[in-house]
């Protein structure tokens, strides 16, 4: 991920021991876990890339107790933060923290088999090109049927759908002019040509879309 970032862009704060909050993961998880009863399979092995501080994965651990999850990232801190948060909860189905750098080439063969993958608010913080390679993974990590769930703001038809959506679009381009919101029919022919057999389109709350896809 780029070191790059306007302020408004990633926002967490140190908590008790090594724990970080990030006051947009709680705002969210509600949404995203009803996201995944909808939509996640019932059993099988789940992993959430950029996992961050870990309060998702946790929430995500509780809604589908089916699933056995395995939270990654590509930072030593935010890991030790998964970890604090998973020691915390004591969830069964909730793996130590891996370290995972989704925008490198290959990881998808390696983590072959998954039942489910899920990403959150990430592509529009990395350039496009690594936002391709993400994608092409993670549908090549699925197993038969398997799942793969990306949430997060993006355009809609090349247009920004609000002006807020406008303003931090710009803030991230002028921290990084290779970041910014991604056009959902680019997300969509980069899916296909990874080998995505079905794409379904999830309207999520405050502008957010997910794509939910199958293998």
């Amino acid at each position: 991920m780029t070191g790059r970032l306007p302020k408004t862009a990633s926002v967490a704060h140190a908590t008790q021991g090594e724990k970080l909050f990030a006051p947009a993961a709680e705002r969210n998880s509600t949404v995203l876990c009803q996201l995944l009863r909808d939509h996640a399979p019932a059993q099988g092995k789940a992993l959430e890339l950029a996992s961050g501080t870990g309060q998702h994965v946790v929430a995500f651990a509780q809604a589908c107790p089916g699933l056995i999850w395995q939270p990654s990232d590509v930072s030593d801190y935010r890991c030790a933060s998964i970890n604090a948060y998973r020691s915390e909860a004591a969830l069964p189905n909730l793996e130590p923290a891996t370290t995972l750098d989704a925008t490198c080439p290959g990881w998808g063969a390696e983590r072959a088999g998954m039942s489910l993958i899920i990403l959150v608010n990430l592509l529009h913080l990395i350039p496009s090109q690594p936002a391709v390679t993400v994608v092409s993974e993670a549908v090549h990590a699925l197993e038969p049927e398997g799942r793969f769930i990306l949430y997060g703001p993006f355009m809609r038809g090349g247009t920004f759908i609000s002006d807020g959506d406008a303003r931090f679009h710009a803030q991230l381009s002028k921290a990084d002019p290779e970041i910014g919101y991604k056009n959902d029919t680019d997300v969509e022919d980069s899916l296909r040509q990874a080998g995505a057999a079905r794409i379904k389109r999830v309207e999520m709350p405050a502008n957010n879309l997910a794509f939910v896809v199958s293998r």
